[in-house]
């Protein structure tokens, strides 16, 4: 049974991770500074699912060291002060980034045009293989990510090929169709994906909750 921190998980996106995830072969180590709100989201899930492996915590550092997964559900803001922290408990794992990095207005990114919120996180955990994922799904799309008989599409990027594996088992469990994208240089071309789809829901009320769907 593999371990997994979720750093943020008493957000919307890192809770709705951890509810997806609960229902795989996963040990899963809740984590937010927040103790009793990351309790409630441990108790939630434990109500739902009472053979769920899962454990709260407000300590990102032992959550991770713990781990062999980590995902960290954190704003870009957020990026620079959990790396520093978890650092030296990361090496060699896999480390997940879910993050957006958007202006304060969502009508653009604050990472330079060749570089992604991913690639950054890789810069400051050098010996972890970082991950992009979950970055085009929505929390709503956890709890639907079947639609018209279709998953939801989930990509995935990343410079490991046994790392990417892992991740598009993970994705799987969580209930959508992994596919990989590429290196994690196309971290940045699917961050600036997801900033098209916020911006065509806040000019047109696009179907967001539809997530990015490719037919197949």
């Amino acid at each position: 049974m593999q371990t997994i921190a979720i750093i943020g998980a008493s957000g919307n996106m890192g809770a709705a991770i951890a509810r997806s995830l609960s229902k795989g072969n996963y040990r899963l180590l809740l984590c937010a500074n927040d103790l009793d709100k990351v309790q409630a989201v441990a108790e939630d899930i434990k109500t739902s699912n009472p053979s769920a492996e899962v454990e709260a915590s407000d300590c990102s550092r032992d959550a991770s060291w713990e781990a062999d997964i980590i995902i960290a559900a954190i704003p870009y803001s957020a990026e620079k002060e959990v790396a520093e922290k978890i650092r030296e408990v990361a090496n060699q794992k896999i480390v997940i980034s879910i993050a957006n990095p958007l202006n304060d207005f969502f009508n653009d990114l604050v990472t330079a045009p060749d570089s992604s919120a991913a690639e950054e996180l890789q810069k400051l955990l050098p010996n972890s293989k970082v991950v992009k994922a979950f970055n085009t799904t929505f929390a709503a799309n956890f709890a639907t990510p079947v639609i018209d008989g279709k998953q939801v599409d989930a990509f995935i990027a990343g410079n490991d090929l046994e790392a990417l594996q892992t991740v598009s088992e993970l994705v799987e469990t969580a209930g959508f169709n992994p596919l990989v994208a590429g290196d994690l240089s196309v971290s940045g071309t699917l961050e600036r994906m997801q900033l098209l789809l916020i911006k065509l829901n806040m000019k047109y009320d696009y179907n967001w909750l539809a997530g990015w769907k490719i037919l197949h």
